[in-house]
């Protein structure tokens, strides 16, 4: 993700972030002040939009606008040194993907579906099952596909969790449904991986990716399920160190 050279214009009160609250066709969400609407105030806000005030537990969970720059800021705020003043923009969703992926997050009496992949020299990390979107498909679509071609499960697609921005990707997480069993290992096409079901508590300390998907499906899991995808970008890059923004 490249940064335009214009900021964002961050504001906190009281350890408080102040947004300006808009709608779409998926209901509402938050951008900075000036960057969510046409036209501007004198003080640099968006006219006749109403702002919202949030705290730090609020604004990880709110879907903030542009997914980048808000990475960023809430990054430094989880790590105790809230940005004040402007951050570079950076919006993914601006720009067009070099690659669509789409993936199946399954659970199943408390575990979560993964594909677990161990390099020679490093511990191990694990994917979402899941992978490109092809010519004439639904994100949807490609997501069962790729759950049957990597785990032979079969399943039914539910809501869709996330949407990532990852490394000029945009990919699709959605809650499936599954049926069956998992494969032998030679019917299966996940590069070298291994599928394996890890218990959906220990999901904030797996060095799984996207990193910043991690510890949401395991809070969502105990607090229910999103009404609308979140909106994440994610530069992580080192999976070991814990996430929690």
């Amino acid at each position: 993700m490249t940064a335009e050279i214009r900021p964002v214009t961050v504001l906190f009160e009281a350890d408080r972030l102040i947004l300006e609250l808009h709608h779409d066709s998926e209901g509402a969400y938050h951008a900075f002040p000036g960057e969510g609407g046409p036209g501007e105030g004198a003080g640099g806000g968006s006219i006749g939009v109403p702002r919202v005030a949030l705290s730090l537990a609020e604004a990880l969970h709110a879907r903030i606008r542009p997914a980048g720059a808000a990475e960023t800021v809430l990054r430094a705020w989880a790590q105790g040194a809230a940005p004040r003043g402007p951050v570079a923009l950076v919006d993914p969703a601006a720009e067009e993907p070099v690659r669509v992926r789409a993936g199946a997050v399954v659970i199943r009496d408390g575990a979560v579906l993964l594909i677990r992949f161990t390099e020679e020299g490093d511990g191990p990390h694990y994917e979402i099952p899941g992978g490109g979107v092809e010519a004439g498909e639904t994100p949807q679509e490609a997501a069962l596909r790729e759950l049957g071609e990597e785990t032979g499960l079969a399943g039914t697609v539910g809501p869709e969790l996330a949407r990532v921005w990852k490394d000029g990707r945009h990919e699709h997480y959605f809650l499936v449904s599954a049926t069956g069993e998992v494969g032998p290992p030679e019917t299966l096409d996940n590069y070298g991986g291994t599928p394996v079901w890890v218990p959906v508590e220990r999901l904030p300390a797996t060095p799984l990716w996207p990193r910043r998907l991690s510890w949401r499906i395991e809070h969502w899991h105990r607090t229910g399920w999103p009404g609308r995808p979140a909106e994440l970008a994610d530069s992580i890059t080192e999976l070991g160190p814990p996430c929690g923004w």
